[in-house]
């Protein structure tokens, strides 16, 4: 009858992976500059998008989205998945029609660049298919 003596929940809060800071950039620089695709309402959507506990406009202070000129920063106190950056922007494009023309790649461990399409890759990869 003897209660367990290690606290189950102390462990949860105190544990080292919350508290890391993540900081993760989209650089929008080629879209911004041909003028397809507003940075402005790329952070509004990612600001009322990003889920925290399970709830969007819940960023409280745990999340932010930061804006420079062509670049987007999101920092997280809390365990945040960069995969999770990936489908909202992805979701960005789609909704603004411009997923046909751009695609999220990863640049860096903790980057992702809105490239085009490589048009010419597509027309090499069609001719050895037709082998």
């Amino acid at each position: 009858e003897a209660m367990p003596k290690v606290p189950r929940r102390s462990n949860l809060k105190s544990s080292k992976r919350k508290r890391q800071t993540l900081k993760f950039c989209l650089n929008c620089a080629q879209p911004v500059e041909d003028g397809i695709m507003d940075i402005v309402s790329f952070e509004k959507f990612l600001t009322e998008r990003i889920k925290v506990q399970g709830k969007t406009n819940n960023l409280q202070n745990l999340v932010s989205v930061e804006r420079t000129k062509n670049e987007l920063t999101v920092t997280a106190d809390i365990p945040f998945s960069k995969r999770y950056l990936k489908y909202l922007a992805k979701k960005y494009l789609k909704k603004n029609s411009l997923r046909d023309y751009l695609r999220v790649v990863a640049s860096g461990r903790e980057s992702f660049d809105l490239r085009y399409f490589n048009i010419n890759s597509d027309e090499a990869d069609e001719a050895d298919g037709d082998e």
